[in-house]
C-alpha cells in the first residue's frame, strides 16, 4: 500500500479508527447526485484569503475520539487540523498519504504492518515521533485496559467514542532506532487493518504536559505499561494520569489559556474560537506535508437554522453551507440565489430512534415492542423527507443506508424489519400493553426543527396507545446521551465512510458509543467474527445477522436516510465534489481558494 500516493484532488483525514460520529442535525449517506456543480480549481483560483462556511452544530472539543466530544463538528475541526497516514475520498475508498508517511502490509500471516513517518512536525515545532505514534497506539489498542465486564474491578484507561477491536490483538510495538518507523503485529487477522493508526491524532508532547511529566517521561510510561489482566488488574497510576489528561485536556468551547491545546499537525491550525459561535483556522506555517492550504484563514460559524444559513449565504457573510436539515422549502430557497453553485445528495447518515435498555421503562420486551408499533415512521418520511427527495422512503436497516443498494437489500430481505415495524399497530401494542401505561422520556435535540417535528409524530402516535411520552429536548443533548437518564433517544449517526467500527462502537456490549446499554451475546460474536472476517460477501452475512437481532430484540428504529446539500458562491474555488461521509464540504479543505 505504502508504494501508492494520493494525487489529484486532495482528502482529509478523518478522526482516528473511524469512528462513527454524533450528528446534531440529520447526517448520513451514501452517493451524491443532482450535482450542480460548485466552484472548480480554475486559473482564476488564487493563494490566499478568507472563506467563512456555515455549520448546524457548536464546537464541543478538539478531540473527537473521546466519549463526549464525538461529534460532527468537532470531526470536521479536527480534520482540517490534523495529518494522517490516510485519506478518505468522495467514493469511500482508503487513500495513502505519503505527505506524511506511509505503511505497508509485510505479512498475512501474521497480519504485520509497518509504519513509517516522514520529517513531519506539530505547528509548534515538536516533531512527531515514537510518542505519538505509541500514545494513539495505546488508547486505541485498550493494551492495558483490566476492567472486568461488570466494571467493579479495573480500569479501561482512555474513554474512547469507538473500540479497540482493530487493534486490540496487536503487541506492543516495535519501534526503529530513529523512532520513526512502527512495526505493529497483530495476533488475528483484521477487517479494518488498513484504519488502525491514523498517526497524530493527539498531541503526545501536550498531552505530557498535561499530565504533569515531560514527552520523554510519558514515553517511558507508555514503553513499560503492563498489559492489561481483567483477572488480575494492577495499578497503573502514571499511565492513568495519562489517560485522564487525554480524556480531558481537549474539552473546551472557546479559547484555552493554554495555547498548547491548539497544535496542529494538518494544514490548517485553529486560531481563535467564540463560544457558541464560531471558529477560526489559519494556514499553518509549519506544516510539512504535501496538502498545505491555499487559504489564509476559515471560519466556521455556528448558525442551527438552515434559513438564518441560506440569509447569510445570501448576504455574503458566509461563502459555503451544509445544512444538517433539509427540507423542501430551504433547498428551493437556496437554488434561488444568484452566484450560488448546489451539490445534492444522500449523506452517509441516518436518524433513528432508540431504546434504553438500561432504563427501568424498557427492561419488558412488550413494551419495547409495543412502543416501536407506535411509531409512525411512513408519516416522517412523507412530511419530512420526501418533499426533498421524491423516492425517500422507510430505513429499514441499522447497518447499511438506502443508497448502500446491494448490501442495504440483503439486509431488508433478512431482517423482516417490514413486518414487523412497517405500518402503525395500534391495537396490536395495546395488547402487548395490556393495562400499563409507561411514561417514555425521550432526548433529542429541541433546537433542530426536524428533530421537533419527528419528536411531536412520535408523540402524538404513542400516546394513543396509552403511552404517556415526556419531553427531554436539549439543545446540549450530546452531553446527555452517555449519562442514561432517558428512555429513548433520537439523534442520528454520521459515517466516516469507511471500516466496520460501528458494529463495536454501537452495538457491542459495552462499546463506546453503545449509550443504551444494548447487550446479546450472539450479536457480540458475530461483531467479532465480522471484523476479523476477511471474506467481504461473507463479512456482510455476518452483519446482516446482526441486523436481524436489533430488531428482534426490540433495539430501537432507524427511521430515514438523510439528504444533505452543500451551497457554494461562486466565488469559491474547489467544493466540486459532494463528499457524503462525516467530514462532508471539508474532505477537501486544502484545495479550496477564492477566485
Amino acid at each position: 500500500m505504502g508504494k501508492y500516493t494520493f494525487k489529484g484532488k486532495a482528502a482529509v483525514s478523518v478522526a482516528a479508527i473511524a469512528a462513527l460520529a454524533l450528528s446534531g442535525c440529520a447526517s448520513v449517506g451514501g452517493g451524491g447526485d443532482d450535482n450542480k456543480g460548485g466552484g472548480d480549481s480554475s486559473a482564476s483560483a488564487q493563494e490566499g484569503g478568507v472563506v467563512t462556511v456555515a455549520e448546524t452544530n457548536a464546537f464541543t472539543g478538539a478531540n473527537p475520539s473521546y466519549t463526549k466530544t464525538n461529534l460532527d463538528i468537532n470531526n470536521k475541526i479536527w480534520s482540517m487540523t490534523h495529518d494522517s497516514f490516510y485519506n478518505v475520498d468522495t467514493e469511500q475508498k482508503i487513500q495513502p498519504n505519503e505527505g506524511f508517511g506511509s505503511y505497508k502490509k509485510i505479512s498475512d500471516d501474521p497480519l504485520t504492518v509497518e509504519y513509517t513517518l516522514n520529517d513531519t512536525q506539530w505547528s509548534d515545532g515538536n516533531k512527531i515521533d515514537k510518542a505519538d505514534l505509541l500514545l494513539e497506539w495505546t488508547v486505541f489498542s485498550g493494551y492495558a485496559n483490566d476492567a472486568d465486564e461488570e466494571g467493579k474491578s479495573g480500569k479501561d484507561y482512555f474513554s474512547i467514542a469507538g473500540s479497540t477491536d482493530i487493534l486490540g490483538t496487536t503487541d506492543m510495538p516495535k519501534f526503529s532506532a530513529d523512532g520513526k518507523k512502527m512495526t505493529l503485529t497483530w495476533g488475528k487477522p483484521n477487517a479494518d487493518w488498513e484504519i488502525g493508526i491514523s498517526g497524530a491524532s493527539t498531541p503526545a508532547h501536550v498531552v505530557a504536559k498535561k499530565a504533569g511529566m515531560t514527552e520523554d517521561e510519558l514515553l517511558k510510561v507508555l514503553e513499560n505499561q503492563k498489559k492489561g489482566d481483567p483477572k488480575n488488574p494492577q495499578k497503573q497510576p502514571e499511565l492513568e494520569k495519562i489517560g485522564k489528561a487525554w480524556d480531558t485536556a481537549f474539552n473546551f468551547t472557546k479559547m484555552p489559556e493554554d495555547k498548547d491545546l491548539l497544535v496542529s499537525s494538518g494544514p490548517f491550525k485553529i486560531d481563535n474560537i467564540v463560544e457558541n459561535n464560531s471558529v477560526t483556522v489559519k494556514k499553518n506555517e509549519n506544516y510539512k506535508g504535501t496538502m498545505p492550504g491555499k487559504l489564509d484563514e476559515i471560519t466556521v460559524r455556528t448558525i442551527s437554522d438552515p434559513t438564518a444559513q441560506i440569509q447569510a449565504l445570501r448576504n455574503g457573510e458566509v461563502d459555503i453551507m451544509q445544512p444538517g436539515n433539509v427540507n423542501k422549502d430551504t433547498l428551493d430557497q437556496v437554488q434561488q440565489i444568484e452566484n450560488v453553485n448546489v451539490q445534492k445528495g444522500d449523506q452517509l447518515a441516518y436518524d433513528h430512534l432508540d431504546l434504553n435498555f438500561g432504563a427501568d421503562t424498557f427492561k419488558d420486551k412488550d413494551v419495547r415492542e409495543a412502543f416501536l408499533k407506535t411509531v409512525p415512521r411512513q408519516k416522517i418520511v412523507e412530511q419530512l423527507i420526501k418533499p426533498v427527495k421524491d423516492d425517500a422512503s422507510v430505513l429499514n436497516s441499522q447497518m447499511y443506508v438506502s443508497s448502500q443498494k446491494e448490501e442495504y437489500g440483503k439486509a431488508v430481505e433478512k431482517n423482516e424489519a417490514e413486518k414487523m415495524y412497517g405500518d402503525v399497530d395500534i391495537e396490536g401494542a395495546k395488547k402487548l400493553l395490556g393495562d400499563k401505561k409507561p411514561t417514555v422520556r425521550i432526548l433529542y435535540n429541541n433546537g433542530n426543527p426536524q428533530r421537533v417535528d419527528t419528536f411531536q409524530l412520535i408523540k402524538e402516535s404513542a400516546e394513543k396507545a396509552g403511552f404517556k411520552v415526556q419531553d427531554l429536548g436539549d439543545p446540549n443533548w450530546s452531553e446527555k446521551l452517555s449519562d442514561g437518564d432517558y428512555d429513548a433517544s433520537l439523534f442520528g449517526w454520521v459515517s466516516p465512510g469507511v471500516g466496520t467500527e460501528m458494529l463495536s462502537q454501537i452495538f457491542k456490549t459495552d462499546g463506546g458509543g453503545n449509550y443504551t446499554k444494548y447487550s446479546n451475546k450472539d450479536v457480540d460474536k458475530l461483531v467479532d467474527e465480522a471484523r476479523t472476517n476477511l471474506d467481504d460477501k461473507a463479512r456482510v452475512d455476518q452483519i446482516v445477522d446482526i441486523d436481524k437481532h436489533t430488531f428482534e430484540d426490540g433495539y430501537g428504529l432507524p427511521l430515514f436516510q438523510s439528504v444533505g446539500y452543500v451551497a457554494t458562491s461562486d466565488k469559491i474555488a474547489g467544493v466540486d465534489t459532494y463528499q457524503p461521509n462525516q467530514t462532508g464540504v471539508f474532505w477537501n479543505v486544502s484545495e479550496w481558494s477564492r477566485k
